[in-house]
C-alpha cells in the first residue's frame, strides 16, 4: 500500500463497524477515552503503513505507545505488556487467517485488531469471528477513530475477560455445591434415640469447599458412629478427595468393618487416590454405645471431641494416633470414654475452629480456649442447635476477623438438652 494518494496527503484506514467522526470538542481527547496509555504493538512489515499509523495517533493526541514489529515471529518476542495489537494480515511468515489464529494463541489478555485491504470486508468479517475484536480498512479511517477503535477494543477484551472469569467462578460455585452434598451428606438416622446437630463453614481463602468432611451412620438401635475429617489444603480436588474418604468410611461402616480396621482402610484409600505423597489427612471417628454407656474414640493426628455434661466441658481423654498417608503400617488406639447419665453431648469439629487467634497476645484459641468458651455463662445458655454458629461467630470474635480455615462441626446428645 502507498503511504500517499495522489494529490500528497495522507490516506487513512476505515473501520468497518463505526461510521468516520469529526475531530472536535467532543473527539477522543475530551470524552476520556484516553484516560488509559495504552501499549500498542502493530504487526505491519510494510515501513510506510507504519509511519502512517504512527502519524495518525500523533496527529490524534492519542495515549498510546506504539511499538512496531515486522513479523509474525517477531511480534510474538514483543507480546509482554501488550495492550492491542493491530495486526495485518499479509506478513512474510502469515497470511490471512492463518497468522491471526497463530498470534490470537499468544496473545492472552491482548486485544487483537485486524487491518484488511479495500474490498476485503468478508475477511474482516471472518477475524472477527475466529476471535479478533474489530476490523480496519486501510486507507478509509482517520486519527481519532483509529484511537478510539484501538480504546474500544481494549475494553470489550477486558469485558469478554472478565466475563469468563465470572463464568468460571459460576462453573466453580456449581462444582462445590455439587462436592457439598458428598461432604456433608444427611446423618443416616433411624430413630430419635439420638440427636445431631451438624455444621460447616468455608474458609475464607475463596469462600467455597475445602477438605473438611463429616458423617453420622446409626448402625443399630443404640449404636451409632460419626466422625469428623479433614483433607490438607484447599479446593476442588481436596474436597474431592474428602468425598471419597467421606463415602468410604460410610461404606465400611455400614458394612459392618470393625472399628478398628476402619481407619487402616479409609488411609489406603487416601493413599491410592492422592496426587501426591504430601497430601494427608486427619480424622476423629467416635462410637456411641448406649447400652454400654459409652464412647469409643480413635484419633487420626486429629484434635480430641469435646464432653460436655453436668460436671462441665472438657476435652475427652483419649490416645493419639498419626495422621492419615504419612506412616506405614500405623495404629490407631482405641479410647472408651463413659458416658453417664442422659444430660451429655459430644462436639466434633476440625481444626479450623481452634486454629485462630484467642484475643489474648498471639496465643490460638487451641482445644483448652474453646472449653472456656463453652463454660462461659453465655455458652452454657446457647440451645444444641445454635451452639456450633456460636461458637464460630466468637472465635471469630476472638480472631478479629472470618477463620482463615474451612469448619465442620458435628453435636451429638442423647435428648437433645444442654
Amino acid at each position: 500500500m502507498s503511504s500517499q494518494t495522489s494529490d500528497g496527503i495522507l490516506p487513512s484506514l476505515t473501520h468497518a463497524n463505526v461510521a468516520p467522526a469529526q475531530p472536535g470538542p467532543n473527539d477522543v481527547r475530551d470524552v476520556g477515552l484516553l484516560s488509559e496509555r495504552l501499549r500498542v504493538l502493530l504487526v505491519e512489515d510494510d515501513e510506510a503503513d507504519a509511519f502512517l499509523v504512527r502519524e495518525l495517533l500523533d496527529e490524534a493526541g492519542a495515549k498510546v505507545e506504539l511499538l512496531v514489529a515486522t513479523s509474525l515471529g517477531q511480534a510474538r518476542e514483543r507480546m509482554a505488556g501488550v495492550d492491542c495489537v493491530l495486526l495485518d494480515l499479509g506478513l512474510p511468515d502469515a497470511q490471512g487467517l492463518d497468522g491471526l489464529r497463530r498470534l490470537l494463541s499468544v496473545a492472552d489478555r491482548a486485544a487483537v485488531c485486524v487491518l484488511t485491504g479495500i474490498g476485503d470486508d468478508h475477511l474482516g468479517a471472518a477475524a472477527v469471528a475466529e476471535g479478533a475484536q474489530d476490523y480496519l480498512i486501510k486507507g478509509q479511517v482517520d486519527g481519532v477513530l483509529l484511537a478510539r477503535a484501538l480504546r474500544y477494543a481494549v475494553e470489550r477484551k477486558r469485558a469478554d475477560e472478565n466475563a469468563r472469569r465470572l463464568h468460571d467462578v459460576e462453573i466453580q460455585q456449581q462444582e462445590s455445591a455439587r462436592l457439598q452434598r458428598g461432604l456433608l451428606p444427611q446423618p443416616l438416622t433411624r430413630t430419635d434415640a439420638f440427636v445431631v446437630h451438624p455444621f460447616y463453614l468455608p474458609g475464607r481463602h475463596s469462600a467455597l469447599l475445602g477438605g473438611d468432611f463429616y458423617d453420622v451412620v446409626q448402625t443399630a438401635p443404640d449404636r451409632v458412629a460419626l466422625m469428623v475429617g479433614d483433607v490438607c489444603g484447599h479446593g476442588v480436588d481436596e474436597a474431592a478427595l474428602g468425598v471419597e474418604l467421606r463415602v468410604a468410611w460410610r461404606a465400611l461402616v455400614l458394612a459392618g468393618v470393625p472399628d478398628g480396621t476402619v481407619l487402616s482402610a479409609i488411609e489406603q484409600v487416601l493413599i491410592s487416590e492422592r496426587r501426591s505423597p504430601e497430601i494427608f489427612a486427619t480424622l476423629a471417628m467416635t462410637t456411641v454405645d448406649l447400652t454400654m454407656a459409652q464412647a469409643t474414640v480413635r484419633l487420626a493426628g486429629h484434635p480430641p471431641p469435646l464432653l460436655l455434661d453436668r460436671g462441665g466441658v472438657g476435652a475427652v481423654r483419649a490416645a493419639y494416633g498419626p495422621l492419615l498417608g504419612v506412616f506405614p503400617d500405623a495404629q490407631w488406639p482405641a479410647s472408651t470414654v463413659p458416658l453417664e447419665g442422659d444430660d451429655w453431648s459430644l462436639l466434633l469439629y476440625t481444626d479450623g475452629l481452634i486454629e485462630g487467634r484467642s484475643g489474648v497476645a498471639d496465643r490460638r484459641l487451641e482445644v483448652e480456649g474453646l472449653c472456656s468458651l463453652l463454660m462461659s455463662e453465655d455458652g452454657r445458655r446457647v440451645p444444641l442447635p445454635d451452639l456450633p454458629a456460636w461458637l464460630v461467630g466468637r472465635a471469630e470474635e476472638a480472631n478479629d476477623g472470618p477463620l482463615a480455615d474451612d469448619v465442620a462441626m458435628l453435636v451429638l446428645s442423647k435428648d437433645g438438652r444442654r
